[in-house]
């Protein structure tokens, strides 16, 4: 089983975009995947309306009560679930005094080890408890940069936390890869962006890059995979060459 985290401190990105359609790009593949909500906003959640009134518990009561990962994954067509809610908002105090609490996400998803080819981990856009949570379980992180000028700023940090985590709480992590999102090939901005990314990064930027698309944007709305929602966009083939791209091993 490959765990992998999908990451940025920097909010609207589209991780959790990228999240859910790579999922399901592997699914499309053959794989079974499990994808995990780890952001209290829970727009992966919603995404797909997982609504809080449908559902009893949610990873808040794995990491906060101990509650049993098989008891919370909610099947959904070719994936399955690990849903959120705002009451993981309070995890980040309440989890403060928890013996090993970076490890609480890790040990949860032991139960589930031999169930998935894939478990894809869609982080909150900050580097507090429930990232190191998911940087703590997962085997590899892929980041998710905006193709727009700032799209650097403040990656330093996101890398000092890696590296961190990579010393003291899983010396097996590893950035699997850089993908860039929200591309317009038309602005000159955006290509001189990502040039910048791959002089920068080289070799671990991902040949997909992940194009501005309307059908994208559009998707969650519909609760629904960029694959349900209109298989023949440039949205749908990106990310299933992403997916690909994945699956080989980046």
């Amino acid at each position: 089983m490959r765990k992998i985290a999908f990451t940025n401190q920097k909010g609207g990105v589209g991780k959790t975009t990228t999240t859910i359609n790579t999922g399901a790009g592997l699914s499309n593949l053959g794989y079974k995947v499990l994808l995990v909500d780890m952001d209290p906003q829970a727009n992966l959640t919603f995404s797909l309306k997982l609504h809080s009134n449908r559902i009893d518990k949610n990873i808040y009561h794995v990491l906060k009560d101990g509650a049993q990962v098989s008891d919370v994954i909610i099947k959904h067509n070719s994936f399955d679930i690990l849903p959120s809610s705002i009451e993981l908002s309070g995890a980040e105090m309440e989890l403060v005094n928890v013996p090993a609490r970076e490890m609480l996400l890790k040990d949860a998803l032991d139960e589930v080890d031999d169930k998935y080819d894939f478990v894809l981990l869609d982080c909150p856009p900050n580097l507090g408890i429930l990232t190191l949570n998911a940087f703590t379980a997962a085997d590899e992180l892929v980041i998710v940069l905006q193709s727009e000028y700032l799209a650097l700023h403040g990656l330093s940090k996101l890398m000092d936390v890696i590296q961190i985590v990579q010393k003291r709480l899983n010396k097996n992590l590893k950035v699997e890869g850089i993908l860039c999102t929200l591309y317009d090939n038309r602005k000159n901005l955006n290509r001189e962006v990502v040039g910048h990314i791959r002089d920068y990064f080289g070799s671990k930027v991902f040949n997909t890059v992940i194009r501005d698309n309307v059908a994208l944007a559009e998707a969650p709305s519909h609760h629904k995979t960029i694959f349900e929602y209109d298989r023949e966009s440039n949205g749908a083939k990106d990310y299933q060459m992403l997916a690909k791209e994945i699956r080989n091993g980046h």
